[in-house]
């Protein structure tokens, strides 16, 4: 079963709700009505039967039955509208009782059974009478009084009052019907905008967005929100195209050199000499693909967040000291001066020690390729402000100022010609970036062409444990 649009939905909502409040509200208009014209006529009738009262009272204390009956016929028959009354004992016997009463029937009530004064409507053929019904009792003697008047104007006003609303209401109701629907098509016209629009976006036209809405309601938050997703997607989507070209590019230089060592090696024969040569052509250009094959994985696996780190604390005293050893060597061959300045003080952090060891290995491995012979590179390690501070000064090269702030983008190398010769392909940076940004650090480098390159990285300092006291 088809469901019915959002519009329509909300039309129907809004019209069963309008429907509602309208029987509420004309139900209750009509009662309030009813009840007030009814209080009119009730005071009426209750003023008729205290006249009554007032003018028995009046009458002479030794005053007989039959004196105080013409009295009362003589005064309702002749000098007040006595047309709807009726006046009996308690035994039954009347007193007085109207003309019309006389033609019509209005059967007593029974004296004991009349607690208070009761009202309720009678119709004698096409007129409708209220009575009041109420027990009187005026020098000991005890009667009942029953008062009417003709209501026929308030029934035909009521009536027609309800007719009115019955009428109008379904008018009413058609109306609402078309101004909601206007009023919901109306709202959700930007849906629509947006709808259309979220269609033709492909991955071939990214660039495109949704209108700018200026409603200042929850539209223009979802159309903000859906051209931030878009954003976001696209430059998701320009890293991965950029990150494939890359990686293409890359990985087809040293395929290409593999393949074009072993063409030259099974061309010809050759002797046990060439073909070991060859061979370790091979091998270390087989070796450098596998380390770009690694940093590719590294990366892959960051960006889909299934690479973790096993954090714990770690002294970076015993890391950076572990590193400056292994790379000891490596600045002998290179006729380099390598210092280091480790503080004394334990600098304990929260993260992985195998990752961390990475990134000094990469910042090293940068300052020693592009730091000439004679040079020095200098590592150290101290707290500033809650944060432990790795610096690698270096004596090299340098870097531009409008190179600094692209160092860490992926595949990107400073100097495109020696690439190839220093064996980097542009993404150690990318990973060391990423590595101490899961660590809730940072990394900085300040570098002056021909004078050297400072790279810091910082990392907050965890909580020394806490030595439980002695006791005394």
């Amino acid at each position: 079963m088809k469901k019915l649009s959002i519009g329509l939905r909300l039309t129907l909502w809004y019209l069963a709700i309008f429907a509602v409040a309208q029987a509420v509200f004309g139900a209750g208009m009509w009662f309030i009505l009813r009840n007030h014209v009814y209080d009119l006529v009730d005071d009426n009738l209750e003023g008729q039967v205290e006249d009554l009262k007032h003018f028995l009272q009046a009458q002479k204390k030794d005053i007989s039955l039959a004196q105080l009956r013409e009295e009362v016929t003589e005064e309702y028959d002749l000098e007040r509208p006595g047309n709807y009354l009726q006046i009996y004992l308690g035994n039954g016997e009347w007193m007085y009782r109207s003309a019309f009463l006389r033609e019509h029937s209005l059967a007593p009530s029974e004296p004991n059974s009349i607690k208070r004064a009761s009202l309720e409507n009678r119709g004698f053929g096409k007129k409708t009478l209220r009575f009041i019904t109420q027990k009187v009792e005026v020098k000991g003697v005890v009667c009942v009084v029953q008062a009417g008047m003709v209501i026929d104007d308030v029934v035909e006003t009521l009536v027609l009052f309800r007719t009115y609303l019955l009428m109008f209401a379904p008018l009413v109701l058609v109306v609402a019907a078309g101004g909601g629907y206007w009023l919901s098509q109306r709202a959700l016209a930007p849906v629509d905008t947006i709808v259309q629009t979220a269609r033709a976006v492909s991955g071939t036209n990214l660039h495109s967005r949704l209108a700018k809405l200026n409603t200042g309601d929850e539209l223009q938050r979802l159309s903000d929100t859906l051209n931030g997703m878009l954003d976001r997607i696209e430059q998701a989507f320009q890293r991965v195209s950029q990150f494939t070209a890359d990686a293409s590019h890359e990985l087809r230089t040293p395929v290409a050199l593999l393949r074009t060592e072993a063409e030259l090696a099974l061309r010809k024969s050759r002797g046990e000499a060439e073909y070991r040569d060859s061979l370790r052509h091979i091998l270390l250009e087989a070796e450098r693909t596998t380390a770009l094959i690694e940093e590719l994985l590294s990366l892959a696996r960051a960006d889909s967040g299934r690479e973790t780190l096993n954090m714990r604390p770690v002294d970076l005293r015993e890391t950076l000291r572990g590193s400056v050893a292994d790379w000891q060597q490596v600045a002998t061959l290179r006729n380099l001066r390598f210092q280091e300045n480790i503080a004394a003080s334990e600098s304990l952090v929260l993260g992985d020690e195998t990752a961390l060891r990475r990134v000094v290995n990469i910042i090293l491995d940068n300052a020693f390729k592009y730091t000439p012979s004679q040079g020095t590179v200098e590592i150290s390690l101290t707290q500033q402000e809650n944060q432990a501070v790795v610096m690698v000064r270096d004596s090299g090269v340098g870097i531009a100022a409008e190179e600094q702030s692209k160092i860490f983008e992926r595949f990107y190398r400073v100097d495109k010609a020696r690439s190839r010769d220093s064996g980097g392909a542009g993404l150690g940076l990318s990973i060391a970036l990423w590595i101490v940004q899961q660590h809730r650090g940072s990394i900085e480098v300040e570098s002056t062409p021909g004078q050297g390159s400072v790279f810091r990285v910082k990392l907050p300092l965890a909580a020394s444990p806490v030595q439980s006291p002695q006791l005394a």
